[in-house]
């Protein structure tokens, strides 16, 4: 058994032993902190790489109107470490970028309760922010011509006078699948005065719709990733690089990609593309750097052979090097090579700083960066970096949470029952002392085309600190099927639901009791999406295993997840590998529903009533089963409004109070199965202002 890690906090606490029951000190990281905590992202350097301009996400408190987070803009100056808010207050900024001369930001938003969303601008001297775009439909995305003088945006199609005067009347239905409409391109001007040019937009595509787009940089050129339909499952396997050239209003595909497509981009002449993309159509995400001619000649793999990470970004350096990221297990790291191929060069690892930062913002000359980031102690930061010097923090979001006592978390290792290595992340309980078993959660990523990187881990779905602080081990496992490890290591779920990925979890546990760290007798799992599969799963078919489990928007029966879920296709190519139809059987075999009858693990479900992704009937149908088969304690719990994960606080608040009551219940007091569950309401812990 192999662990490794470091000491990211040591604490010195008495530990008071009463009646056998352990009291772990106070301050530590509580449900409340959770819901308050600020979040950044966004991060955009200006051109003169003197200034970041950043989005703050501020959570709403429980007695406001439901909805999401709100998010601010404020910019910070790399010289002097100034923090300047911009765009602040009960308010949504999404989008953020520099015109290109950097004279002003740009933002997403929406002023006005009917208001649509659109391109707003501010100077950087400050000012009053000033609308720039008028589209009749909100707009979607956007990016600033090279000139400065034009914006390019994607909306959908506006509705019809006709289909207007349908709603009005009360005959609007669902055609399901049918009734969707184009995401057009359209470009306008960009000028704060319109006197001089028109403002009228002009719509650059048709009958076909557009996800994203960029300006080649002689500006002549937009390349865009487009589908044949606006469905969701299209944005996931069935885009295609095109260029549409601006005087010709020509379009023509570029990119041949059999699978997933992430992002793209010109080389500075503008005489080559790169982009990110799966290597096959049966790979669940992108992987891989291509580089190609702006024709789609000359298609020439970047990648490492045999890499053993996921590239999921790229862009240039200059003309003859491009620069990408890659999550490479719990470390990202962001590479250089050239556009002829041969070894990469590392020019950032977390590893070596602790910090797991996102995809880069940076200056043309490259030697200014900004990023957005997170360490197992911070939930996030802004970052300065010029290659070569040390990275460094710009702003401090969440103060409240510097003297909260946290649990130590390393990186863990184990090897599975046929030897193949298995990583994952650790948090020890707050004041752990080796030797003494604890309560063990085990909190499973989704996807599964996803990893647990090395960063902060508490959040409303996965409250990782909040339940060391409650004297919990917390275990984070990279298992098999995830991203970051390699292809082969990605591609162990294909035709194999529920087999070798779930198998790494249990072996996980059983590892983890073997080094005296869990308590065989007291283990909980929980997950969303893919987590919440193998959360039923392990209510069902591996219940020895665990006390109680919470599943969140979870499959329970593979056979109706595939004809409800709005993915059919990428579940087909990526993860089944076969129609249903030629494999009945062994769906129905790798479906919890198949095992309910033998359930003995506390089972707490939760779900969007509006979900589309996992149908909220995946999570009927295993409640049914189990309370069918007289189950004694499985409650199932539906949050209206909500989809595929909570978004407004009211879902958040009850998820997060709900599991953690779940878990203490079943798992830390050991109440019996056939007792009284956990109380259902629960409306005191909300917070809310009631009579």
């Amino acid at each position: 058994m192999k662990q490794q890690g470091k000491r990211l906090l040591t604490f010195g606490v008495l530990i008071l032993i009463v009646s056998g029951t352990v009291i772990f000190a106070k301050n530590v990281l509580t449900p409340q902190d959770i819901l308050s905590l600020k979040t950044c992202g966004n991060a955009e350097i200006s051109p003169n790489g003197n200034w970041i301009a950043y989005r703050v996400n501020v959570p709403r408190s429980s007695d406001e109107k439901p909805g999401g987070a709100y998010s601010e803009l404020y910019i910070v100056s790399t010289k002097t470490g100034e923090i300047i808010p911009y765009v602040t207050g009960k308010i949504h900024v999404s989008g953020i970028q520099w015109s290109p001369d950097g004279s002003k930001i740009s933002f997403l938003t929406q002023r006005g309760e009917k208001a649509k969303r659109q391109v707003w601008a501010i100077a950087i001297g400050g000012g009053e922010a000033y609308q720039v775009t008028h589209a009749k439909n909100g707009i979607i995305n956007y990016k600033w011509h090279p000139n400065g003088k034009k914006i390019a945006y994607t909306a959908t199609e506006p509705a019809s006078k006709r289909e207007k005067q349908l709603k009005e009347k009360g005959y609007q239905f669902t055609f399901y699948e049918e009734d969707w409409k184009h995401r057009n391109l359209y470009m306008t001007c960009s000028g704060k005065s319109c006197s001089s040019c028109n403002c009228e937009p002009i719509q650059l595509t048709e009958n076909m719709t557009v996800w994203g787009f960029i300006f080649s940089p002689d500006g002549k050129t937009i390349a865009a990733d487009i589908s044949p339909k606006n469905l969701i499952d299209h944005r996931y396997m069935f885009r295609k690089i095109y260029l549409l050239d601006l005087e010709s209003k020509k379009l023509t595909q570029v990119s041949r990609n059999p699978g997933k497509l992430g992002n793209y981009a010109f080389s500075p002449d503008g005489s080559k593309i790169v982009c990110c993309a799966a290597l096959e159509r049966k790979d669940h995400q992108n992987s891989q750097v291509f580089v190609m001619n702006r024709d789609g000649s000359n298609v020439k793999n970047l990648t490492p052979p045999n890499f053993k990470g996921h590239v999921n970004w790229v862009s240039w350096k200059n003309n003859s090097t491009i620069l990408y990221r890659s999550g490479e297990g719990v470390w990202p790291s962001l590479s250089e090579v050239k556009a002829t191929g041969g070894e990469r060069k590392v020019i950032l690892h977390a590893k070596d700083s602790g910090i797991i930062f996102s995809t880069p913002s940076f200056t043309k000359n490259f030697k200014s960066f900004a990023f957005s980031a997170s360490t197992p102690t911070d939930p996030g930061a802004i970052y300065f970096w010029q290659p070569g010097k040390t990275l460094k923090k710009m702003t401090d979001l969440n103060p409240q949470i510097v003297d909260k006592k946290l649990g130590e978390q390393i990186v863990y290792h184990f090897k599975a029952r046929d030897g193949q290595e298995i990583e994952g992340l650790l948090i020890y309980p707050v004041d752990y002392q080796k030797g003494q078993t604890y309560p063990l959660v085990v909190s499973v990523h989704g996807g599964p085309e996803h990893h647990h990187s090395n960063n902060w881990k508490s959040w409303y779905s996965t409250p990782g600190q909040v339940l060391a602080g409650k004297g919990y081990v917390v275990y984070f496992p990279n298992y098999r099927a995830s991203t970051g490890y390699g292809l082969e290591f990605a591609l162990a779920g294909y035709e194999d639901a529920a087999g070798v990925e779930f198998d790494d979890i249990a072996d996980g546990i059983d590892a983890l009791i073997a080094d005296g760290i869990a308590d065989a007798e007291r283990v909980g799992l929980g997950g969303g999406s893919y987590g919440g599969y193998a959360s039923a799963w392990f209510a069902s078919y591996y219940t020895k295993k665990v006390k109680a489990v919470c599943m969140f928007v979870g499959i329970s029966d593979l056979i109706s997840k595939r004809s409800t879920t709005d993915i059919p296709y990428e579940e087909l190519y990526v993860h089944s590998g076969q129609l249903l139809e030629k494999m009945w059987e062994e769906s129905l075999k790798r479906s919890p529903i198949y095992y309910a009858h033998q359930s003995q693990t506390a089972t707490l479900i939760l779900g969007g009533e509006e979900d589309t992704r996992v149908h909220p009937s995946q999570s009927l149908e295993l409640y049914r089963r189990m309370k069918m088969n007289n189950h004694p304690a499985v409650r199932l719990v539906q949050y209206p409004g909500e989809g595929h994960g909570n978004r407004k606080q009211p879902g958040r608040i009850d998820f997060l109070y709900r599991t953690l009551d779940w878990y203490d219940w079943y798992v830390k007091d050991l109440k019996p199965l056939d007792g009284d569950m956990p109380p259902l309401d629960i409306s005191d812990k909300y917070g809310l202002d009631l009579e």
